[in-house]
């Protein structure tokens, strides 16, 4: 090696990519702002060239949305401003529908209008009536969905190591409320009175309870003191329990169980039902980094059927090696607002509904109960899950 040749270490290199970090994700979101606003601009002010000054009013609009909504995340989401919050929220959401169907008019509309000898500014302007359109109603539905109570989605799932004493047996599930910057109390009481009326045997939350302190948002989780169950009531932590101050997910945890609920931080329990015994176990989120699905079921029969409670179904790599039978989840909210659900399944092994994974371990994910940010679900409803757990042995009887 010549004296002159550079010598470029690990510690030397690790500062130069952390330097880069700020750069890159600039790029990122403002090439990502430039996509979501642009395409709808450019698809309902520009390409339909309308007269007088209905298109500078467009852009004006557009630009003011623009500008404004990185100012507004950062207050609602980094200073937790409420009022910002759900501007922001909203604004995403709304910017979101128009984007995703300004796509679909441009591709779809326009080549068909084209084929259809229909030229320009009445092709263009057709395309621009039929995205507003579109998104207007969609968006109006969606929030309408957002803040209904869920409707139950009841699921049968076969266990085959499940005795014939706990067939029948009944879990509520309830993942991703997300109370947040818009009141929802009467909401969260109108969920217990749903579940209450079901009377399950087991009630389960998969985390994300809520975006913000105890503090801040106790007034809207105070009814999950209200739910009953026959056996138990367990909660494991969401990756938004994390977010925000040191110690909230503590907080919540300690919270819930003020409330009844069994914070299940990589430990588990076992019911009984008709003389037969369930592992109902718990693991932390994967964001939070102790997450320990060996701790979680350390001591437990390893002849019991084991019900795992983990907010991202891409825990469930851990469960199946476990041979875990039944993982549930929630984070994906289904997507929300299609299409973004498509985004979601690229870091996520489900996005929806009863799944398998390796011989004995399925897993089921929820859409949520609640929503986050956007106050919209677009053909993605939110669900009150009641699953019934049934034995090979009782069916075969």
């Amino acid at each position: 090696m010549s004296t002159g040749e550079a010598v470029h270490t690990p510690a030397q290199t690790r500062p130069a990519r952390r330097a880069a970090r700020p750069l890159v994700f600039a790029t990122v979101l403002f090439t990502v702002l430039g996509l979501l606003f642009g395409v709808p601009w450019w698809t309902v002010a520009v390409a339909a060239d309308w007269p007088g000054p209905w298109g500078t009013a467009a852009t004006v609009l557009f630009a003011c949305a623009l500008l404004s909504l990185p100012g507004l995340m950062f207050l609602g989401h980094g200073r937790r401003v409420d009022w910002a919050a759900r501007a922001g929220d909203t604004t995403l959401g709304l910017v979101w529908v128009l984007f995703a169907w300004s796509v679909i008019g441009n591709v779809v509309l326009r080549t068909a209008l084209s084929l259809a000898g229909v030229q320009d500014p009445a092709r263009s302007r057709v395309v621009a009536i039929s995205v507003l359109t579109v998104a207007f109603g969609l968006s109006l539905w969606g929030a309408v969905e957002a803040m209904r109570v869920p409707r139950v989605k009841r699921v049968d799932v076969t266990i085959d190591r499940l005795g014939p004493g706990l067939d029948g047996t009944t879990v509520v599930l309830l993942t991703d409320t997300h109370y947040g910057p818009i009141d929802r109390s009467r909401w969260a009481a109108r969920v217990a009175e749903t579940v209450n009326r079901l009377r399950p045997d087991i009630v389960c939350h998969t985390g994300d309870i809520a975006d913000g302190t105890v503090g801040q948002r106790a007034s809207q989780a105070q009814s999950l003191g209200s739910i009953d169950a026959k056996l138990t009531r367990v909660y494991v932590t969401g990756n938004h329990e994390y977010y925000g101050e040191t110690g909230q997910a503590a907080a919540w945890t300690s919270y819930m169980g003020s409330l009844g609920w069994q914070a299940l931080e990589n430990r588990h329990l076992t019911v009984e039902r008709g003389g037969d015994r369930l592992v109902v176990a718990g693991i932390d989120d994967a964001t939070a980094r102790t997450s320990d699905l060996t701790a979680a079921l350390a001591g437990a029969d390893p002849t019991l059927p084991v019900l795992l409670l983990a907010h991202q179904p891409k825990q469930v790599a851990l469960a199946a090696a476990a041979s875990v039978d039944l993982q549930i989840s929630g984070h994906t909210h289904g997507g929300q607002i299609w299409p973004f659900h498509y985004m979601v399944r690229l870091d996520q092994p489900s996005v929806v509904g009863l799944t398998r994974h390796g011989s004995r371990t399925q897993l089921y994910t929820s859409r949520g109960t609640g929503f986050w940010g956007p106050p919209l679900r677009v053909f993605a409803p939110s669900e009150i899950t009641l699953i019934t757990l049934r034995s090979p042995t009782a069916a075969a009887d």
